[in-house]
């Protein structure tokens, strides 16, 4: 039997307000490759989310997935003022470096899609296509206090099992995936605590999120926002059909302003679809590959 593909592991180290931390970032498809797709992962997830399209991808790109910090196995700051977008986007122009890439399309889920955006909207930014995965500069208030139910609270499990079923809980939204896709998704998301298991992510990465009030919110809208506007490089917007943080007339808005986006929405998904499914990879493959 032929053993599961693991990608090559590697680590870079960036600048924060306390010194430095180190982004450690997951390599699939041939290094010399000077086509690169860099995958960034939603707030609470870690860049082995990708997995599935990352093999899909790895025969045309270097594909790069990276652990955000305080995600994964990167390291965790020691501010956790600092688990904000600035200085997400901030690693990921050190990573290019890196990676010596002068080019590079992107896959962004959720939060790495607003890493993403923002990176696409400076100056000479090095993004040539933008996929954004359920994510805008308007974001239901009311799916922030759903998360934040969850996010950063004490939680430890027994198994792996037991944690696959605990997440799940929270993350029907996802939509329809077998137990061993769901266990594939599950098993990066832990870390071993003695004998059991815990979340893989710096629980401090929920006190700059719980302290966004509706008036700070709508204040990062109009940043984001002018920021999309911005945007010139092609831009595919995927929606879950059933997602309540990217609203349908947010993702039409979308498509009539900035790059103008083009929309594909997933049916029986909320937020975010996990592109693990064929028809979900399908959708990002000819975008990024199409002439």
């Amino acid at each position: 039997m032929n053993a599961t593909p693991q990608p090559r592991l590697h680590r870079v180290p960036c600048l924060d307000a306390r010194g430095l931390h180190r982004m450690a970032w997951a390599e699939w498809g041939d290094p010399a490759n000077p086509r690169v797709l860099l995958c960034a992962h939603g707030l609470a997830r870690q860049g082995r989310d990708f997995d599935t399209l990352a093999q899909a991808m790895s025969g045309e790109y270097r594909v790069v997935c990276p652990d955000v910090v305080g995600r994964g196995r990167s390291d965790w700051l020691a501010d956790p003022a600092g688990y904000v977008i600035p200085q997400y986007v901030a690693d990921m122009v050190t990573l290019l470096a890196r990676l010596d890439a002068d080019e590079v399309h992107w896959v962004g889920t959720s939060m790495g899609g607003l890493i993403g955006l923002s990176l696409a909207a400076l100056p000479h930014s090095p993004i040539r296509r933008l996929v954004l995965n359920d994510v805008g500069p308007r974001i239901e208030y009311g799916s922030l206090e759903r998360i934040g139910q969850y996010l950063g609270a004490p939680l430890r499990w027994a198994t792996v099992e037991e944690a696959a079923d605990a997440l799940w809980a929270i993350s029907t939204s996802f939509g329809p995936h077998t137990r061993e896709q769901w266990l594939a998704l599950s098993r990066p998301q832990l870390r071993p605590d003695g004998d059991g298991w815990k979340p893989h992510y710096d629980p401090a990465i929920s006190i700059p999120f719980r302290a966004v009030t509706p008036e700070v919110a709508a204040a990062g809208e109009a940043m984001l926002w002018q920021a999309y506007d911005a945007i010139a490089c092609p831009t595919l917007l995927l929606r879950g059909a059933e997602s309540d943080l990217l609203s349908r007339a947010t993702a039409e808005e979308m498509t009539r302003r900035g790059p103008c986006a083009r929309l594909h929405e997933f049916a029986g998904v909320g937020h975010a679809p996990t592109l693990v499914q064929p028809d979900q990879v399908a959708v990002v493959r000819q975008f990024l590959l199409s002439p």
